[in-house]
C-alpha cells in the first residue's frame, strides 16, 4: 500500500491551504476559524499560529484538512 504525502502541513500559511485545496475553507469553518466578522483569519498567519490563538489542537485540524484529500479516492 502507497503511502500519500501530506499536502497540509502546520507551517503553511491560511493562504497557502486555500490555495491547496477548494474545501480548505469548510474545515477551516468546522472548527470556528474565520467562519465570521469577529472571528476572521489572517491569511498570512500559518495554520499553527491560528490554532494557537483559537486554541484549536493543531495536528487535529492538519489531520482534517489532509483527509480532504482521502475522501474522494477509492
Amino acid at each position: 500500500m502507497q503511502t500519500t504525502q501530506p499536502k497540509f502541513f502546520k507551517e503553511m500559511t491560511v493562504g497557502e491551504a486555500m490555495v491547496v485545496h477548494p474545501e480548505a475553507g469548510l474545515v477551516f469553518s468546522s472548527y470556528h476559524l474565520g467562519g465570521c466578522s469577529h472571528c476572521s483569519i489572517n491569511e498570512v498567519e500559518t495554520i499553527e499560529q491560528v490554532c494557537q490563538g483559537y486554541g484549536v489542537e493543531v495536528d487535529v485540524l492538519v489531520d482534517s484538512l489532509n483527509n480532504l484529500f482521502e475522501s474522494g479516492e477509492d
